[in-house]
């Protein structure tokens, strides 16, 4: 069964309940903490995949499974500023389909080309 984002949302919530006053907490002022947080773990994905290579992500066990944790660190934090800015698992649904349709009907390549022009 797979993840939803809903699902992942009320983990955040649990371990921000756990470990409150320990933790920063899911106010809408520590949102930019969180954010900095996910970017911080980004840079740890990007560590394996520069240090390692995508390929032994791929045919690797242990290098997969740091990978995935690593992965879920960086959705962790996200869904925490989620929080923070009060934005619903519908709301960021309906969100990432409008901007994957809307994708969809771009062209990158002629847009590459005009860049800045």
């Amino acid at each position: 069964m797979a993840l939803s984002m809903e699902e992942m949302l009320e983990f955040q919530r649990a371990l921000q309940k756990k470990y409150q006053g320990i933790w920063e907490g899911d106010e809408p002022a520590t949102a930019k903490h969180h954010l900095l947080y996910a970017v911080e773990e980004i840079g740890e994905v990007s560590a394996i995949l520069k240090k390692r290579t995508p390929q032994a992500v791929l045919e690797d066990a242990a290098v997969r499974r740091h990978f995935c944790e690593e992965m879920a660190d960086v959705f962790m934090y996200l869904a925490d500023v989620m929080l923070c800015c009060g934005v619903t698992a519908e709301e960021l649904e309906q969100a990432y389909r409008e901007k994957v349709a809307r994708n969809l009907e771009r062209d990158f390549v002629r847009e590459h080309q005009n860049y800045l022009k």
